[in-house]
Order: structure tokens, then sequence, then C-alpha cells
């Protein structure tokens, strides 16, 4: 199974990807923790200039809660 969220560094650009296509990368649990420690880490280093959310897939970019 893959991560909820994948982080990768372009130079000073953070890109956080929603990772759940299957589900049209609806939040749940693991996405809720995974984008905020994604950006506590992005406030945490001087060298990140900018955060880009981005979804997986070609279908949505979030379709809301995963209830």
């Amino acid at each position: 199974m893959s991560e909820a969220v994948l982080v990768e560094r372009r130079e000073r650009v953070m890109i956080v990807t929603l990772n759940r296509p299957e589900a049209r990368n609806a939040v749940n649990r693991a996405v809720t923790v995974g984008v905020g420690e994604a950006l506590e880490e992005a406030d945490r280093n001087p060298d990140v200039w900018a955060v880009i959310i981005t979804g997986a897939g070609d279908q949505s970019f979030c379709a809301g809660a995963d209830l």
C-alpha cells in the first residue's frame, strides 16, 4: 500500500501530493496527519519558500472528507 501523502522538494518548493487516487484523494486520518506534518516541516525550514498541494491521479484534486 502506498503512503497517503507524498512529499518532495524541488529547490525552494515543497510539493505535497494527496496520494489516494482510488478514493479521489478524499481526506482521511492518514491524509490529515501527513499534510499537517508536511506543513509543519515547511514552516520550520527557511529554505522552503512555497508549498504546492496537489492530488494524485487524473480524476480529481480532492473529493472532500472520507466519511
